[in-house]
């Protein structure tokens, strides 16, 4: 099929190069030109304006829109959407939130014009391996970009399908992103443990790549992990400083708004925010209360005496 890109990013510029290698014909954009060169030379035609964009598809149009979640997606979809008519697609691949999706599904209605939200996973390895596709819209819409979506995906019948209607695909993804934030904070504890373990002068790299085979544990992200172990076990190039990208909020907020107890995820949630505290102010009133109620001793920090310096538990 014939369809645009909008977004040449580490996804969009992989997306663009799986579905050109797939046979389909993609005209990309996206604002910076080396960007633009890069797809040109992966065989596809490119356009320097959206305008230019939506005038080189003859409609009815397909349009993959690959940017980040939030004003970026509501951007674009504005420029994008006078651009457009009825019987015209377009698909949000990006982490939108889905409330926002549904809105967004209903004002382009008015204009005739259909949204999908595909929910993708897969990362800078989709390119090679294939996307996870969690697809959201009306039947008939997905119909018509099904051909893209059967070529990004790991295979033409696995690894993708419509979920339900607009709104749907971004809310999997976004419980999907809750789902991972808990896995990876398992495996992050669970190594840690080992680690400090001295006396075992265990091999963490060597503990990886036997739990990848075999064990109840092995996943995708054991296999990351393996590979990060094997390049530095002790992470001495790492600053332990996690982000995130809004879906595991998201989900943390749905499920107190659903009544659903979802516990490891607010937690690995929690764990992420403190990680980004260079000086924890919870962890040093905790230690001045220590030593205001027991006089237990408090670590002074570095220029100056904390609470309590120098005294003697309370009378």
């Amino acid at each position: 099929m014939r369809l645009g890109m909008v977004g040449l990013g580490k996804m969009g510029g992989n997306m663009t190069r799986r579905l050109v290698a797939g046979g389909h014909e993609v005209v990309a954009f996206d604002p910076k030109e080396a960007a633009r060169r890069e797809a040109a030379a992966a065989g596809a035609e490119t356009a320097a304006s959206l305008a230019e964009l939506a005038g080189k598809l003859d409609p009815p149009r397909a349009v993959w829109v690959m940017v980040p979640a939030g004003e970026v997606v509501e951007s674009v979809l504005g420029e994008l959407a006078p651009l457009l008519g009825h019987g015209d697609v377009v698909v949000d691949g990006g982490n939108s939130f889905y409330k926002d999706t549904v809105r967004r599904a209903g004002e382009l209605a008015a204009r005739g014009v259909r949204l999908v939200d595909a929910g993708t996973s897969g990362g800078v390895w989709g390119l090679e391996a294939g996307y996870s596709l969690m697809v959201g819209g009306d039947a008939e819409a997905v119909s018509r970009v099904e051909p893209a979506l059967r070529t990004l995906a790991p295979g033409p019948e696995r690894g993708w399908g419509r979920v339900g209607p607009p709104g749907a695909g971004h809310f999997v993804k976004m419980v999907h992103n809750g789902i991972e934030y808990g896995l990876m904070q398992a495996y992050a504890e669970g190594f840690a443990i080992l680690e400090r373990k001295q006396d075992f002068g265990l091999d963490l790299a060597q503990v990886a790549e036997i739990w990848r085979h075999g064990s109840v544990v092995r996943s995708w992200l054991l296999d990351l992990l393996a590979g990060v172990l094997a390049e530095d076990a002790a992470l001495d190039g790492v600053e332990p400083w996690v982000a995130d990208s809004g879906e595991g909020r998201w989900t943390v907020f749905e499920s107190i708004e659903l009544d659903v107890p979802a516990p490891v995820i607010a937690l690995s949630l929690v764990q992420r925010l403190r990680s980004r505290d260079e000086r924890s102010y919870p962890d040093r009133l905790l230690a001045a209360l220590r030593n205001a109620f027991g006089g237990h001793a408090v670590r002074e920090a570095e220029g100056g005496g904390g609470p309590g310096a120098g005294e003697g538990p309370p009378a």
